[in-house]
């Protein structure tokens, strides 16, 4: 008994309690993403925003969390029931289990694997099925062009997410996310130069895989209602928006991980080296989370074939010439990594 508690209890508590320390403050992250999102872009079109329930609106999201909760579940008759359920829960579950590998601070990390990178890509992959589940378990047209526009979207861009990821595996010349990270601190001016244009195809690209605006063609209400989650009411629609607004934040993550150091400091000066590298990578998740929500406020969304030509025609060919670029930089500086 004492041998099972050593070897299996104690080890199992533990991780449970890392995965609930994780999932909870997500959980709370996601709800008030949805506040901020409204609040940010009231104030952008000179609205007001929710600012009733709760002091400057701050139950909001708890108000309408409790209000899905208590609507009834809506089935279609027609609809391929357990598929149907199943769909939402795969959206939210595989958002959830990408954290698995995110250093939040050195050391600070679920799953410390060398393949960090490979994992979020296989998960980022299986997103899209809870998306085709929806769309073809729904019984109707315009769940299912929805969820067609959205494997096909979602599918072109991670394309284009695999060739920038390249670009900065080839400088740091690690998987682990953590190595990745820690690599940036030896980063000359150049090598930070040249990675700034593939931040931007980066943060593109994530717009598109996400389903963000303006590429939220899967859920463009003029031509399909909806989208694929038309049929989706209460709590089965809840695990979807979760999903999704879960899934921005972990992208914002890998932004930041690839590109803006983690949770180094800007500078490496006293001041700012006291502050816990936590609080950095949850600061610079934020300005990434402030220009998904500033895009949305200021561009109109694009029709599907503009989509489709800005990743297939001008992203994909633009990021395989970078990598030809950037290999060749850092062979002729000798600057390959070790």
């Amino acid at each position: 008994m004492e041998a099972f508690i050593q070897t299996w209890a104690i080890p199992t508590g533990l991780l449970l309690g890392k995965i609930i320390l994780i999932t909870l403050p997500l959980l709370i992250c996601v709800a008030y993403l949805t506040y901020a999102e409204r609040r940010v872009i009231a104030a952008m079109q000179l609205r007001k925003g929710p600012n009733v329930v709760g002091v400057f609106g701050l139950l909001q999201p708890i108000a309408d969390a409790v209000k899905l909760m208590f609507k009834e579940v809506v089935l279609p008759t027609k609809a391929n029931k357990v598929v149907f359920i199943l769909a939402p829960m795969t959206t939210f579950i595989l958002a959830l289990i990408g954290w698995a590998v995110v250093p939040f601070s050195e050391g600070m990390v679920l799953a410390n694997i060398n393949v960090g990178v490979l994992y979020l890509f296989a998960i980022s992959s299986l997103g899209v099925y809870g998306i085709i589940m929806a769309g073809w378990a729904s019984n109707s047209k315009y769940a299912f062009l929805g969820a067609i526009r959205s494997a096909a979207q979602m599918v072109s861009y991670e394309v284009s997410i695999g060739l920038v990821v390249i670009n900065v595996l080839l400088m740091t010349g690690s998987l682990n996310l953590q190595e990745i990270v820690l690599a940036q601190k030896h980063f000359t001016w150049w090598q930070h130069l040249l990675l700034l244009p593939m931040m931007v195809v980066f943060f593109i690209s994530i717009l598109a895989e996400t389903n963000r605006h303006p590429f939220d063609l899967p859920e463009a209400e003029a031509e399909l209602v909806a989208g694929f989650n038309v049929e989706y009411s209460s709590m089965t629609f809840a695990l979807f928006f979760l999903g999704e607004y879960a899934n921005m934040i972990l992208m914002s993550g890998l932004l930041t991980i690839f590109f803006l150091g983690g949770w180094l400091p800007p500078l490496d000066i006293p001041m700012f080296t006291m502050i816990p590298g936590l609080v950095w990578f949850a600061a610079k998740i934020c300005v990434v989370l402030f220009l998904f929500l500033w895009v949305r406020a200021a561009f109109p969304r694009y029709r599907y074939d503009q989509l489709m030509r800005l990743g297939w025609k001008v992203l994909l060919p633009l990021t395989l010439i970078w990598v030809v670029v950037t290999s060749s930089v850092l062979v002729y500086a000798d600057a390959l990594p070790k």
